[in-house]
């Protein structure tokens, strides 16, 4: 799942800094806006059926790699999927 996350926010981002790097500020490198967002938050929901609200969530809560698998993952358990 981590590398399926990793793979659609390089493409998203269109860098692959974001395996270098787990931990970059995708919206301070301004890597992704906020369609970027949404548009991951869609790609999650098909690939995992995780539902995640863009309203949910804070940027500081998904703002790196890390923060965004924590999430995905976070959303699973609490969907039982």
């Amino acid at each position: 799942m981590e590398e399926k996350i990793l793979d659609m926010l390089a493409d998203l981002c269109g860098d692959e800094i974001v395996r270098e790097n787990p931990d970059i500020d995708l919206m301070e490198e301004e890597l992704m806006d906020s369609l970027d967002w949404t548009e991951l938050l869609v790609w999650v929901e098909e690939e995992f059926g995780a539902i995640m609200s863009p309203s949910e969530y804070t940027r500081e809560e998904m703002n790196t790699p890390n923060k965004v698998i924590a999430q995905v993952k976070k959303r699973l358990e609490e969907q039982n999927l």
